[in-house]
C-alpha cells in the first residue's frame, strides 16, 4: 500500500459509517465502469469460443455439472 494509499484509509475511517458506505459504493462503482476495448476483446473471444464449438474442437459442459463442480468447493 502506497503511502497517499494509507493516508487516504487513515483520513476515510474518521467517517461515519454512512459516510464510509457511501464512499466505498462510489468507488466500486468506479470500477465498473464500462472499457470498449476489454468490451471488444471478450466479444472476440465468445465469437471464437463459439465457432470453436460449432467446428467440433470443444465441447459444451453442461450447467448442472458446472454448478456442482463449484458447490462442492
Amino acid at each position: 500500500m502506497t503511502e497517499a494509499t494509507k493516508t487516504l484509509s487513515v483520513e476515510a475511517r474518521k467517517l461515519s459509517p454512512a459516510e464510509r458506505i457511501d464512499l466505498v459504493d462510489d468507488i466500486l462503482a468506479s470500477l465498473d465502469e464500462p472499457d470498449p476495448n476489454i468490451d471488444r476483446l471478450w466479444a472476440r473471444e465468445a465469437e471464437e469460443r463459439l465457432a470453436a464449438y460449432r467446428r467440433g474442437e470443444i465441447k459444451a459442459i453442461a450447467l448442472e455439472e458446472v454448478l456442482a463442480k463449484y458447490r462442492a468447493k
